[in-house]
């Protein structure tokens, strides 16, 4: 199971009108990027990435999931300890207003499009989907060797092959049950298990 951490911040929920719930819902992605532009600095500073960051709203309570990896993985320790850090940072800015809300961190699952190079590289040694340009069937079956800042090399039908990151479209793992205990240790962070309920939004 990917390692994730709750906390919840207990504030009283002040009444809103009619309207408000739809407003909230159409300024979400906006509030998103301005929680994304807070958060990342934080992230960053404990050595790791932001991967995605969601606002739910369930009635007058919220639920902000935060996704962050890190070369290795993350442990359930490190999850503890980004969500003390990010609570922390969101109540000294204010960020999620009056109402209560839930923070959620968690790692990304093997659900994740591989989309950006740093999710190439932790996926080395394993089995991957992806879209070609090229492709004359228009996608690419095999096992990621190596994975760089300039692209990838699939093993895959016996032979090499390297791509640009331009040829590519998102990469998707292919769960092999059989060779999750061949996989790296990540204390905690067992990348067979994908991310519990909705996927988070990629920012």
């Amino acid at each position: 199971m990917n390692a994730s951490s709750r906390h919840t911040a207990a504030r009283p929920a002040p009444a809103r009108g009619r309207g408000a719930g739809s407003a909230a819902a159409n300024d979400q992605a906006a509030e998103a990027d301005r929680l994304v532009s807070l958060l990342t600095p934080v992230v960053t500073a404990m050595g790791m990435d932001l991967e995605g960051v969601r606002i739910i709203s369930a009635g007058r309570r919220r639920l902000l999931r935060v996704v962050v990896d890190a070369d290795g993985g993350v442990s359930l320790d490190d999850i503890a300890l980004v969500s003390r850090e990010l609570s922390a940072e969101l109540d000294a800015a204010g960020a999620m207003g009056e109402a209560p809300y839930t923070l959620e961190v968690s790692s990304p699952g093997v659900d994740r499009p591989l989309t950006e190079p740093r999710h190439w590289r932790r996926a080395v040694g394993r089995l991957v989907t992806v879209s070609v340009n090229s492709a004359p069937a228009g996608a690419v079956e095999g096992r990621i060797t190596t994975a760089s800042v300039h692209g990838v090399t699939l093993e895959s039908g016996g032979e090499r092959r390297e791509f640009g990151y331009a040829e590519l479209g998102p990469g998707r793992i292919i769960l092999e049950f059989g060779r999750l205990s061949d996989l790296p240790d990540t204390d905690g962070a067992d990348p067979g298990e994908g991310a519990a309920e909705d996927e988070p939004d990629g920012h």
